[in-house]
């Protein structure tokens, strides 16, 4: 039988948020199954312990608009009574390396923070199999601009902190040569290994005639990605409005979280274009279905983003059969290298426009 996987979902299980990282998570918590023990960090108890009842189910639950994470009070006072009359931890977790399997492993598919950061290393101590961490992008270091300040000032101490890892898995080639570069650039001579280990793509939900909706009478194009500064919607709006005013006939459809602090003039812009008639739909975050749907009826997909750590919705839209306009520049690049893409040099309004038209005609 195989030796247990420790997964940590400290975010993921407390967040109901559907980004790229938390889809990751999800979808390696469930592709281990029985192998894997999903566990988080307790700020309450201040231990590491496996998921309770209420964690796992949240796996599974509905998306939400908000990216931070909730505790229920009664989760709060357990733990808080925990760490107030001393119970001790979980053996798996607490137990001296020496008295582990010699395989017992650890994989950290989030982003972790500052916090987890600080009581990173008593976990890492527990375990004496392999520990890996995944890394997803270096945006921060190359686009601070389209970054949230905060994640910029973190980014460099979270590169250092990966060290402590035995390796690193890296979501894209592009990506594994960024973080190679800054660990040379910073002197290190013995880093981990990092190996570039492409996303899968689940295969496609096809909904039957009656499950989706009716058909668009026009052809949809359809953008799924966060709503923030460096998905670059603003190029993609006015590419679309240039081509509404030259009385072309097409929908535009925008899947995606906002972001909170990157995603205000975006939404201002949807929020115009929308009230000025165009044929422009909105949706926020929606369940699977509703995302399988509008893949399955769109003719065919943008996903107009500056960077990208890999570029999920390329992939998705090739396996929906959906071809996709896209830049041809880093991981996107790397996506879209099989063929079914229209990649871009450059992703701003005008070739955007000039390529969304082509891609029109040929619908």
């Amino acid at each position: 039988m195989p030796a247990p996987i420790l997964i940590d979902l400290t975010h993921t299980s407390h967040t109901r948020a559907r980004t790229g990282i938390q889809r990751v998570a999800r979808s390696l918590h469930t592709a281990l199954g029985s192998d894997a023990r999903a566990i988080t960090y307790d700020p309450h108890a201040r231990t590491w312990r496996p998921l309770e009842p209420w964690e796992t189910k949240s796996l599974t639950a509905a998306p939400s608009e908000k990216r931070g994470t909730t505790w229920p009070l009664s989760a709060q006072l357990r733990g808080l009574a925990h760490r107030l009359l001393g119970s001790s931890g979980s053996p798996s977790l607490h137990a001296p390396r020496s008295t582990l399997h010699a395989s017992f492993g650890l994989v950290v598919p989030e982003v972790f923070s500052a916090d987890t950061a600080a009581v990173l290393p008593s976990l890492l101590h527990t375990v004496a199999g392999p520990r890996v961490a995944i890394f997803y992008d270096a945006i921060a270091l190359k686009f601070p601009e389209l970054t949230p300040a905060k994640t910029v000032a973190r980014f460099p101490a979270y590169l250092r902190e990966l060290l402590l890892f035995d390796g690193v898995v890296a979501i894209s080639e592009d990506s594994a040569t960024s973080l190679r570069d800054y660990w040379r650039w910073l002197g290190i001579d013995q880093p981990p290994p990092v190996h570039a280990i492409p996303l899968g793509v689940d295969r496609p939900t096809l909904l039957s005639a009656n499950e989706a909706n009716p058909s668009p009478t026009i052809p949809r194009l359809l953008c799924v990605c966060t709503i923030e500064g460096r998905k670059n919607h603003l190029a993609l709006l006015e590419a679309c409005e240039s081509l509404w005013l030259e009385g072309l006939a097409f929908e535009l459809q925008l899947i995606g979280m906002p972001r909170a602090d990157t995603a205000g003039p975006a939404l201002a812009r949807i929020q115009a274009l929308q009230q000025a008639g165009r044929p422009l739909l909105f949706s926020g975050s929606v369940p699977d279905a509703t995302l399988h749907a509008a893949y399955q009826q769109c003719s065919f997909t943008v996903y107009p983003s500056l960077i990208e750590g890999f570029g999920m919705p390329v992939l998705e839209s090739l396996h929906y059969g959906k071809p996709c306009v896209c830049s041809s520049r880093g991981a996107l690049g790397e996506s879209a290298h099989g063929g079914g893409c229209l990649t871009l040099a450059s992703v701003d309004a005008n070739n955007l426009a000039a390529t969304l038209e082509i891609g029109r005609a040929h619908v």
